[in-house]
């Protein structure tokens, strides 16, 4: 009789590998691009499939700056690293309520006008279906324009549980200055260098029922949709 035995780095693997499939990656957008988004997937801006109508809600300075800002994926070793620009790439956050919903919500900074949180919709996707569509990503354990922040790149992907501070994610108050490293940890980044194909969405987050409605009217399966109102400011 033959025994096989697992050696502890594929248990340690294989561990690494279901934490994975927990942890999903949320972005949002105005509602009015979900059909758009249901035909072709989470488009980058200059993908050939990108949306012509697509409704901006994020703050105009921000996007400038990380069109221009170049960062340094590391891996936390400072004498190996590679370079690239936030701007070519899909950010995505590991949590819900980050302080720039805050903003798009009420207006101020360079968003040109609140939106309502009937109109703001989360689009879901998992880390590991991203891995296993072999999409080039990278990610951050902060806000990707601080300084303080670090980059890896997918050889890290394993470890993503362990560099990325959960409580922070979660934390539901991040300001003052005694906050600010809280702040910036909780807006951890995963960036994405290809368009995400629809079929990778998992699930739609919306206000209420009568934006569950209209994307349910898009053709998105209602079980698919979850209504969390807690989500928003």
């Amino acid at each position: 009789m033959i025994v096989e035995v697992v050696s502890l780095y594929e248990l340690s693997r294989l561990k690494a590998l279901m934490e994975l499939e927990q942890i999903k990656i949320y972005r949002i957008t105005h509602i009015e691009n979900v059909p758009h988004i249901l035909q072709y997937g989470i488009t980058h801006k200059n993908s050939p499939n990108a949306n012509p109508n697509f409704i901006s809600i994020g703050d105009k300075s921000l996007i400038d700056t990380r069109s221009r800002k170049n960062i340094n994926v590391n891996n936390g070793n400072e004498y190996n690293s590679q370079t690239i620009t936030l701007g070519d790439f899909i950010p995505f956050y590991f949590g819900i309520k980050m302080p720039m919903l805050y903003v798009i919500q009420n207006g101020g900074n360079f968003v040109d006008k609140a939106t309502s949180p009937e109109n703001i919709v989360y689009l879901v996707s998992s880390v590991k279906s991203i891995i296993d569509a072999n999409y080039e990503y990278y990610f951050s354990d902060g806000h990707a324009t601080d300084n303080f922040t670090t980059f890896y790149d997918k050889s890290k992907i394993r470890d993503l549980s362990n560099l990325i501070d959960w409580q922070a994610i979660k934390a539901s108050y991040w300001g003052g200055h005694d906050n600010l490293n809280i702040k910036r940890k909780k807006q951890a980044e995963f960036l994405l260098a290809e368009d995400l194909a629809p079929n990778l969405l998992v699930g739609f987050g919306c206000y209420n029922e009568v934006a569950k409605q209209k994307l349910i009217a898009f053709g998105i399966e209602e079980t698919k949709i979850k209504i969390i109102p807690n989500a928003y400011f």
